[in-house]
């Protein structure tokens, strides 16, 4: 395990020399809130390292030098965002073994069943769920972690040799670089949505009020406990109190039996907050004004799904790799406006 600076810095040269490095995370957004990078996974010809983040070491310069070569990694868009919105990380390229798999038309592609497929080697699916913030780590844990990456440069030629015959590589590249670019934007403004959560939908204003009191109230708590929000309250229960409240019903029935003295007060006193805002603080109601679509929309739509399923068929694919149902709806309703957000490969498949 390389957990202190002097260790960090006589793996550097490693990195910076390695013809091909394969790369991991794992997180422990199970275990503690809001999530953090718990353990980053590298392996190059030297063989397979495990990095400390938790150690308070400085990245800086490994994240560096990772950036400057091509990342192998396998189902990267979650280590990609984890890397990017704790420590700022953009690689220049990857290889993502999962997006190979799929662009070869493979339907299972997780690694277990890829490397157990394509290298004749069973691996142990091991601790998944386990905690990664804990020290030290297992045998089995630092076995598993250590088997995230180790495969991957094998799988990796084999899947290109394959995506080579197929003349899917370019392809692949093209996808890599989507994935990056979507992987590492900084996230959009969801203040007036992230509490809108599952049930809220057929809400009034006044429960609303009430439900974004409580969601507040309970973010704050997950906090302090470094526990995810669900184990402090779940969002039934936050719908259910609000809907309740808003009506001048109580609310205590509701209250899980665990529930301690000082989080039932918390909850008292943010729906009591609530119920005192003006009324026109209250959140808006949001309505979802579907446009329904033309009739010379509808039909290109069903020609373009057509030619999209076809050429699936056809190249063994999913069809939701070349497009979703709602960019088939963009390009029928414009296609000069949207086709040109679709990747090349994905636009040529679908152009007549």
């Amino acid at each position: 395990m390389i957990d202190t600076q002097e260790k960090l810095a006589a793996f550097l040269p490693v990195v910076r020399a390695a013809d091909w490095i394969a790369v991991d995370t794992e997180a422990d957004s199970l275990h503690a809130y809001p999530e953090k990078v718990c353990l980053i996974q590298i392996t190059t010809t030297a063989g397979d390292r495990l990095v400390d983040p938790l150690a308070e070491l400085d990245l800086n310069s490994l994240l560096a030098a990772l950036a400057g070569h091509q990342l192998i990694m396998h189902g990267s868009d979650y280590d990609l965002r984890l890397l990017y919105k704790h420590h700022g990380f953009t690689p220049n390229a990857i290889f993502d073994t999962m997006l190979a798999a799929r662009l070869l038309g493979l339907r299972q592609f997780g690694l277990s069943a890829l490397v157990e497929e394509m290298l004749g080697i069973k691996l142990d699916k091991g601790p998944q769920k386990a905690d990664w913030a804990r020290r030290p780590l297992t045998e089995r844990m630092e076995n598993y972690a250590r088997n995230d990456t180790h495969h991957l440069r094998p799988l990796a030629k084999r899947l290109t040799a394959d995506l080579t015959e197929k003349q899917r590589l370019d392809w692949h590249r093209e996808s890599c670089a989507r994935l990056i670019a979507d992987c590492t934007q900084p996230p959009p403004d969801v203040s007036d949505t992230v509490w809108r959560i599952k049930g809220s939908y057929g809400l009034n204003r006044t429960a609303l009020a009430v439900l974004r009191e409580l969601w507040q109230w309970r973010e704050g708590e997950a906090i302090a406990a470094n526990r995810p929000p669900f184990f402090i309250l779940a969002h039934e229960k936050l719908v259910a109190m609000a809907d309740a409240a808003a009506a001048r019903q109580a609310v205590e029935p509701l209250f899980p039996r665990h529930l301690s003295p000082r989080r039932r007060e918390g909850i008292a006193q943010a729906i009591k907050a609530a119920l005192l805002r003006p009324a026109d603080t209250y959140p808006e109601i949001l309505r979802n004004f579907t446009r329904r679509p033309s009739e010379p929309e509808r039909r290109r739509y069903h020609v373009l799904e057509e030619r999209r399923d076809a050429a699936a068929h056809h190249l063994g694919l999913d069809p939701t790799l070349i497009a979703s149902r709602s960019v088939l709806g963009d390009l029928a309703r414009d296609w000069d406006k949207h086709a040109p957000e679709l990747m090349n490969w994905q636009r040529q498949l679908l152009q007549p």
